[in-house]
């Protein structure tokens, strides 16, 4: 009896070692390895910005890898989003359930 409760709890442990990391933290990593090079933050303070709110800033994060050719997933571009949200522009977001 107590094997079964030891590969499950062996199980339970691992599968905690493979989760992603928070997503403001992989849209950091995104951003600092892929965008930065061109978008200094600066260029997120300017009075000419187009991010206006979250659908926006969704938008404009999903148009700029294109053109970048980054082929980041809907989750890469969430990630994103949310951490130039968080860090600079303070929208306010609608809630969607993660997966």
């Amino acid at each position: 009896m107590r094997l079964p409760v030891f590969v499950l709890a062996l199980a339970a442990a691992s599968g905690l070692q493979a989760q992603p990391a928070p997503s403001a933290q992989r849209g950091q990593l995104l951003y600092q390895n892929h965008c930065v090079e061109c978008h200094s933050v600066r260029m997120h303070w300017r009075d000419q910005r187009l991010v206006r709110d979250w659908p926006t800033l969704k938008y404009q994060v999903s148009r700029w890898q294109g053109v970048a050719r980054l082929e980041w997933s809907e989750q890469d571009i969430d990630d994103v989003a949310r951490y130039l949200n968080d860090t600079i522009y303070g929208f306010p977001r609608a809630t969607t359930a993660r997966r």
